[in-house]
């Protein structure tokens, strides 16, 4: 373990934002800084003393990772998903994980639109002939998006704000999620996908990464959708079968696409990118960067690395993706202790128990469960012995005890 005089250890991989770092520098971290994602054996062999970890969608963490990193204490995620963290192996650790839920919300429904119109233009197409020093000038196979029926499935905070956007522009917006939501403005629920599929001249995917989503749009589903229509995911890379996709382009069947995620993504900038769908008329392929704006990516920087730093320091969970919900005001003066356990009958009894055996005073304290874990955070005002840790750690329910002052 690190002594009182060293700074904890931050990693931080996929090139995270400057004000992140800066953010971690000005309150004492050791930073270290890493342009690209790392596989399971690199990151194995880098985390060994590191106690925050930062990633975005690239990197994968594994329980061999946690294992060799038993200083962790807690992961970033600088974008949404998680679904590239082992959650129930960071929870058997005591690690906690933050993410950015709403911070590139913007940038992501920006760019759907920016693509809904270029290939409802299909400006693309223009481009392309006019590099080539082609001038076409016509209206076939151009329109405009007022009027047109936007079906979004997914009505989260990407999908939702990009139903009011859309209703903006003059469309009309339809909608399914398999979560009971909300409608804003005039959109319309759709009571199954296939439903929102034979009415709309747009379809996109806004789902999250769950393994479910896997292959939820398939060749059946591209055969549902109407004649013409056009077909666009800045989800996640798995949910889409890109064989049929390419099939439904080819034939005349789907008038467009664009897509911004991938099943296979290269690891990092400049490397070969390989998919059924380059070279396609009418498609835009993108790098995944529905998020990556400056705006997004400096505000995804400081969001997460402000809640790594609190936990961290203070041990609250607000908006954390694994532990349960719990924060409590730091108290002016004393100790803090955090224990993070299985949730069984009894264990805020037992904790109280050992402390009131060793005379120490309780100032404040909050329980919260989740499923199987609960955490509780604990203000005394009084020293505590190496007895009262001991046997606080030694109890079977035990998960991490932190000790904070």
């Amino acid at each position: 373990m690190s002594t009182a005089t060293e700074p904890l250890r931050a990693l931080l991989l996929e090139g995270i934002h400057s004000d992140a770092v800066a953010s971690l520098e000005k309150n004492g971290y050791a930073v270290e800084t890493v342009d690209r994602a790392l596989d399971e054996d690199e990151l194995t062999a880098r985390i060994a003393g590191v106690h925050m970890l930062g990633i975005r969608s690239k990197t994968t963490i594994t329980d061999a990772v946690l294992a060799a990193a038993p200083e962790l204490l807690a992961i970033g995620a600088f974008c949404i998903g998680t679904n590239q963290i082992d959650l129930p192996a960071t929870l058997q650790r005591g690690v906690a994980v933050f993410n950015a839920p709403f911070s590139n919300t913007r940038s992501v429904v920006e760019l759907v639109v920016a693509e809904l119109i270029a290939l409802t233009r299909r400006l693309f197409d223009k481009n392309s002939l006019m590099h080539a020093g082609v001038w076409d000038k016509s209206a076939e196979g151009a329109h405009e998006v007022r009027g047109r029926r936007l079906g979004i499935i997914g009505y989260g905070n990407i999908g939702s704000q990009l139903s009011v956007l859309a209703e903006s522009l003059g469309m009309s917006v339809f909608f399914y999620d398999t979560a009971d939501k909300l409608a804003l403005g005039n959109a319309r629920r759709c009571a199954s996908m296939e439903e929102l599929l034979a009415v709309s001249d747009v379809v996109t995917l806004h789902v999250d990464g769950r393994p479910g989503n896997s292959g939820l749009f398939g060749e059946a589903e591209f055969a549902r959708m109407r004649p013409g229509s056009l077909f666009l995911n800045l989800s996640r890379g798995f949910v889409v079968d890109h064989g049929a996709l390419r099939s439904h382009i080819e034939s005349g069947h789907l008038a467009g696409a664009a897509i911004d995620v991938f099943p296979h993504e290269p690891k990092g900038r400049g490397d070969e990118f390989v998919s059924e769908l380059r070279g396609l008329p009418n498609v835009i392929i993108t790098p995944h960067i529905g998020g990556s704006t400056e705006e997004a990516q400096q505000d995804i920087g400081q969001f997460v690395a402000g809640k790594l730093q609190d936990f961290v320091a203070t041990g609250n969970t607000a908006l954390s993706v694994n532990l349960p919900t719990v924060s409590l005001p730091a108290p002016p003066e004393g100790h803090r202790l955090t224990h993070l356990h299985r949730n069984t009958p009894g264990v805020l009894a037992t904790i109280n128990g050992i402390l009131a055996d060793h005379d120490v005073n309780i100032e404040g304290q909050l329980l919260g469960t989740r499923g199987e874990i609960g955490y509780v955070i604990t203000d005394i005002g009084t020293r505590y012995t190496s007895d009262v840790i001991e046997q606080l750690r030694g109890l079977p329910t035990t998960v991490r005890l932190r000790l904070l002052s």
